[in-house]
């Protein structure tokens, strides 16, 4: 998968965009005016990360040290940092 994701880069919470955990879902969740997106799993834990200080490159050691039997993980994180991003949830700060 090719995407312009950099270790470096500093992403926050799109504005108009609100992340929580939803109890009557029992998932995290991206509110927005146009509706909700349900996150599964791994999308949540990559964005309850998501602070606008830490890098993705940050990101990747912390959940690679909290999952280490999960298998080209950091694949997996950058491709969620590339559709979060497509998809307007998050917006660049650097």
């Amino acid at each position: 998968m090719e995407n312009n994701i950099q270790h470096s880069d500093i992403y926050a919470i799109a504005l108009h965009h609100r992340f929580q955990w939803e109890e009557a879902q029992q998932s995290y969740v991206i509110l927005f005016p146009e509706g909700m997106v349900k996150l599964h799993g791994g999308a949540g834990e990559i964005l309850k990360r998501v602070d606008g200080k830490t890098t993705v490159g940050e990101i990747v050691v912390d959940l690679k040290t909290s999952f280490p039997d999960a298998e080209d993980i950091e694949n997996d994180i950058l491709g969620m940092f590339d559709l979060a991003v497509g998809k307007a949830w998050l917006r660049k700060l650097n």
